[in-house]
């Protein structure tokens, strides 16, 4: 199958939304960018700024629209919303997508309830639609400003992934192009549950030795959980996976790292998920915790986050409960 994809739809007019639109401008692209608003995206017509990534100008070829119509007819759509809503967003696009039109997931996340991968959403939803997902290590307003940025970008079919990572390559962005749909998915899901276990050692003051010891560990953890799964090791070893593990477990501009840093500095559950209501690793850790129960993989930094933010356990327990773990080789 090769196709090209001239114009291209954003769904979801937030810092990320707002940044892949910059990024699909850059690569030479027609671009539609949804905002569900009517009103914002009247006032972003105008502004060239999304409320979510102020400083920042759109480019001036994007085209910002609330009717969802515009978008369903382009030739490749980028879905730019939450992981727990984007089964919404999928279904505004039903009734008026055309047949074969990739759909890209760019939430990084597993819905609560159904504990179902982004695309498996998109597949359910949009039966008609070519399910793909969208993942990496990247900031928005990095990505937005034309910062180098490397992520994967995969599909079932290959030519489709490849097609699809050259409309959105431009010199600053780099996606290259998988087939382990599944291995993608997974490391963007479980690298914001251990990045708020990144935060707590930070905002803990526990060094720079547990915070390296804590990400190695994670990714055992990420790498079990993906095998279980059938994630190729390649891909948990790469962008999508290890990768985005080392930004997101780093950096206080990850919104998972920084409600863990307020959870390590003596926040409440409640109190760290006001500050950070967009971390999606909030919503995740549980439907984690529970798939990985249910095929019996050890996960003993994902579960105490959860227990934290469930309120079973308190930050100090949780540490303790790790710290006291039997003495074993290392796997």
């Amino acid at each position: 199958m090769t196709r090209t994809f001239n114009h291209m739809a954003v769904v979801g007019a937030g810092a990320w939304g707002s940044a892949l639109a910059n990024v699909t401008a850059r690569a030479g692209r027609t671009v539609t960018l949804f905002a569900r608003d009517a009103a914002k995206a009247a006032s972003m017509t105008v502004t060239r700024e999304s409320p979510r990534l102020p400083g920042i100008r759109l480019d001036t070829s994007v085209k910002i629209t609330a009717a969802i119509a515009d978008a369903a007819r382009c030739d490749a759509i980028l879905l730019v919303v939450p992981a727990q809503v984007l089964r919404v967003a999928a279904a505004m696009l039903q009734p008026v997508l055309a047949a074969g039109t990739p759909v890209i997931a760019c939430a990084k996340g597993i819905e609560r309830g159904t504990a179902m991968f982004m695309t498996e959403i998109i597949a359910a939803t949009l039966p008609s639609a070519v399910p793909a997902i969208l993942s990496g290590p990247s900031f928005a307003a990095d990505v937005a400003r034309g910062l180098p940025t490397a992520v994967t970008l995969a599909a079932h079919d290959e030519a489709v992934a490849a097609t699809l990572a050259t409309a959105l390559g431009s010199a600053t962005f780099r996606p290259y192009h998988s087939t382990d749909v599944r291995g993608v998915e997974i490391g963007g899901a479980a690298k914001n549950v251990l990045a708020i276990a990144a935060g707590i050692v930070a905002g803990r003051g526990l060094g720079a030795s547990a915070a390296a010891a804590l990400t190695t560990r994670g990714f055992a953890e990420l790498v079990r959980f993906g095998a279980a799964f059938g994630a190729r090791t390649e891909t948990l070893m790469g962008l999508s996976g290890l990768g985005d593990l080392i930004l997101t477990c780093s950096s206080a501009q990850s919104r998972n790292f920084s409600l863990g840093r307020a959870l390590g500095e003596g926040k409440s559950p409640a109190e760290a998920g006001r500050q950070s209501k967009l971390a999606e690793g909030i919503y995740t850790a549980s439907v984690l915790i529970e798939m990985a129960r249910k095929r019996n993989i050890d996960m003993p930094i994902a579960a105490a986050v959860t227990a934290v933010l469930d309120g079973k356990l308190g930050v100090e327990a949780a540490i303790e409960s790790l710290l006291t773990r039997p003495f074993k080789a290392e796997g």
